[in-house]
Formats: C-alpha cells, sequence, structure tokens
C-alpha cells in the first residue's frame, strides 16, 4: 500500500527547491498545450500554491479546490456519497473520484487530488495519521498511491505537497506518461 518517501519537516518546504521542478512541469504541460488543476483535502491548498509559484504559471495552471469537507468534494467535484461513506474521505476510491472529477469539471487534461489524515488526531489503525492518498490524472490515465508520512502536522502536509510535485515531475518530465 505505502511506497517508502521521506518525510520533511514543515521548515523543510522551501518552495524555491521545488521550483526546478515546478518549471519543468510548466514546460512541459505547455508543450502539450494542457493545463492542471488541483483538488485538495489536508494539504489545504498547498499543492496549488506551490505549482502557481513560478511566473508563467497561468500559461498552464487552469484552477483548484480545497475540498475540505465530505461535502465540498460532493457538491464541487462530484465524489459520490455512498463512496465517502462506504470507503472514508481518506481512501483510494475516494481520490479516484477526486481527480476525475476535478479534470472533468477543470476541463484539465492533468489532474492533482489528495486527501490524507494530517494530525494530530483522526487517524485510526487502519489509517493511522500521517496516511495520505494521491490521485493523478495525465490524459485518460488515473494513477493512485498512498503514502504514510511522518511528524507533526505541518510535517505531514509539507511532505505530501513536495510528494506530489515529485510525482508530478516524476510522470510529466523524468518518465513521461
Amino acid at each position: 500500500m505505502s511506497q517508502p518517501f521521506s518525510t520533511v519537516s514543515h521548515n523543510e518546504l522551501h518552495l524555491g527547491l521545488l521550483s526546478e521542478q515546478i518549471v519543468q512541469i510548466g514546460e512541459h504541460l505547455r508543450k502539450r498545450s494542457w493545463t492542471v488543476s488541483c483538488a485538495e483535502s489536508c494539504t489545504g491548498g498547498g499543492i496549488a500554491y506551490a505549482l502557481t509559484s513560478v511566473a508563467g504559471s497561468s500559461d498552464w495552471f487552469n484552477q483548484s479546490w480545497v475540498t475540505y469537507s465530505n461535502n465540498a468534494k460532493s457538491a464541487m467535484i462530484g465524489v459520490q456519497q455512498n463512496t465517502l461513506l462506504t470507503h472514508g474521505a481518506v481512501s483510494e476510491q475516494v481520490v479516484i473520484e477526486m481527480v476525475t472529477g476535478t479534470a472533468s469539471t477543470a476541463n484539465s487534461e492533468c489532474a492533482i487530488a489528495v486527501s490524507g489524515i494530517a494530525g494530530p488526531g483522526g487517524g485510526s489503525a487502519d489509517k493511522p495519521v500521517g496516511t495520505v492518498w494521491f490521485g493523478f490524472r495525465f490524459g485518460e490515465q488515473t494513477v493512485s498511491v498512498c503514502q504514510r508520512f511522518r511528524g507533526d502536522r505541518q510535517a505531514v502536509r509539507a511532505s505530501a505537497i513536495v510528494f506530489a510535485i515529485h510525482k508530478l515531475h516524476h510522470w510529466l518530465v523524468a518518465n513521461p506518461v
């Protein structure tokens, strides 16, 4: 279920360290005439903030939703209430519906969705604090990934933002899908 990925502390999230990857992501999106959109829960808009931190991002960044509540996930990007009730907001099924709904609603070829438990409360034996599900959409391909990050709330959120940018870079630039 989880793949290893190093956790960063909240003090380590420096957008300058991500900016080279973000610029490359933007170049690849621009070359394809694609846009990217996001639906974020536990990261609270941090991925969108990172992506739009570079000049020229308006050429390829379309829009974003912070769908923190289950109602927002349903109302804004079409996550089915039954999926939320059956699997919980932090699940593969929900991020797949989030990313699919985001791509469709925004009319973006590329999309990112994230839902997780940043803590300090809210975890369970099956889904401990630090569990974060990601959904990525590239054209017609959808990929989901689960990570378990360590640290306090800010470290989990920062790690999730960095992971999302790294994965987006990997799939668009380093190993294009």
